[in-house]
């Protein structure tokens, strides 16, 4: 092949934790550059999230891992006035500059996206907040777990009835809004194209949160009136629920088109006879009747092994999910046979894999995933490249802007 579609672009990772990075890691993976600016001293603190009381314990850092593979690490102290002069010499031959601070720290900084435009014209900014970049809490610190998952409603929405918030998982609402961070800025390089100069792009976790949950959002903003979910046995529509099998597995059933896939559905239970119950005759019959119905469906899953169940329900056309387990993904054959797992290399642990980016480009291979850097492993290598000679690196050290 030619080469990759980002190859020659250097994106500036200037942000910490997840959703930010994430977005370069992407980059990263269609043949962009990354460098890792990251604090002098303790580096990103996303590498020490695997320390945090709760994580899977492993003897990998798995985070660090994930999110920062393939990537350059810039160390500086960028509080120092020689750091902040470091870094523009490198942000001078970049293309892209992500950072994840709040306005008023980028001001105090003197890194907004009008200091950098004075550098560097053609470069595209990219602002990720927690929840934007006006307003009251423009400033205000954000994680996943409250401006994208508590925030949005979708903590409240999942709990089960009358029981406490439903937790989110690590990282859970941070690699979707990379995602649209990603994309933000691919649209950002598409307008430098066009008119040869760069642009500010940006998004938000709460913006993100929102999106995510847009239809029963959209549902509130439209006046709709809410039903109380009740609990699964008594589910509204028993053909739209979960069920468990002999073997303790459970599984989704997802059949919105009802109508059609009813009597094939019978037929892959091996009761045919529940179509001519009057109970379940028409969906409206059915809905009317759901508990009856989910008792007879949760006694019928309860004779055979999700093994079972599963063939029988494809069989018949029937749409329905596995409810996996974390650690019944590592033997997924769909997720080995479209490239979701690939092997990491360079950790010195044979056969460890990671999870790749979620897009695919017709004809483009993307970059194996190699080892995350140390802290500061490139920074004299990086600010040589940019034009800093020995003594200028004798004059940064001495200063406290690099080690």
């Amino acid at each position: 092949m030619a080469g990759r579609i980002l190859d020659g672009i250097t994106v500036l990772d200037v942000g910490s934790f997840i959703a930010g990075p994430a977005a370069a890691t992407i980059m990263g993976d269609f043949g962009a550059e990354v460098i890792k600016v990251e604090p002098l001293r303790g580096g990103d603190p996303y590498r020490d999230l695997v320390r945090i009381p709760g994580m899977p314990l492993s003897e990998h850092n798995y985070p660090w891992l994930l999110d920062s593979r393939n990537k350059k690490s810039l160390a500086l102290d960028l509080k120092v006035p020689q750091g902040r002069e470091a870094l523009l010499k490198v942000v001078a031959r970049a293309d892209v500059y992500l950072t994840n601070f709040p306005p008023e720290v980028l001001g105090r900084l003197r890194l907004t996206w009008e200091d950098l435009a004075a550098v560097n014209p053609r470069l595209v900014y990219a602002s990720l907040t927690g929840y934007g970049e006006v307003g009251e809490e423009a400033n205000k610190p954000g994680f996943d777990v409250n401006a994208w998952w508590a925030r949005s409603g979708m903590m409240d929405l999942v709990r089960q009835v009358n029981g406490p918030p439903a937790s989110s998982m690590p990282g859970m609402g941070d690699h979707p809004t990379s995602v649209a961070l990603f994309g933000a800025i691919m649209l950002g390089l598409f307008q430098r194209e066009r008119t040869g100069r760069g642009a500010k792009v940006s998004t938000s976790l709460m913006a993100n949160g929102a999106w995510a949950n847009s239809v029963i959002i959209q549902a509130m903003l439209a006046g709709a009136t809410f039903v109380e979910r009740p609990p699964r046995d008594r589910a509204l529509n028993a053909l739209i629920n979960f069920y468990q099998c002999r073997d303790g597995r459970w599984f989704s059933l997802t059949m919105l088109r009802e109508e059609k896939d009813w009597e094939p559905f019978a037929q892959a239970l091996g009761r045919p006879d529940l179509p001519a119950d009057a109970r379940f005759a028409t969906a409206a019959d059915r809905h009317a009747h759901s508990p009856a119905l989910v008792a007879i469906l949760d006694a019928v899953f309860a004779e055979r092994d999700w093994a079972q169940w599963r063939p029988a329900l494809e069989a018949h056309g029937i749409p329905f999910g596995a409810i996996n387990r974390v650690e019944d993904l590592r033997d997924d054959e769909q997720m080995a046979a479209t490239g979701t797992f690939v092997p990491l290399e360079g950790v010195g642990a044979p056969g460890l894999r990671t999870v790749m980016s979620p897009i695919e480009v017709e004809g483009q291979d993307k970059v194996p995933p190699a080892r995350a850097p140390q802290l500061g492993e490139h920074t004299e290598e990086l600010l040589r490249r940019a034009g800093l000679d020995a003594a200028a690196l004798r004059r940064l050290r001495a200063a406290g802007a690099i080690e």
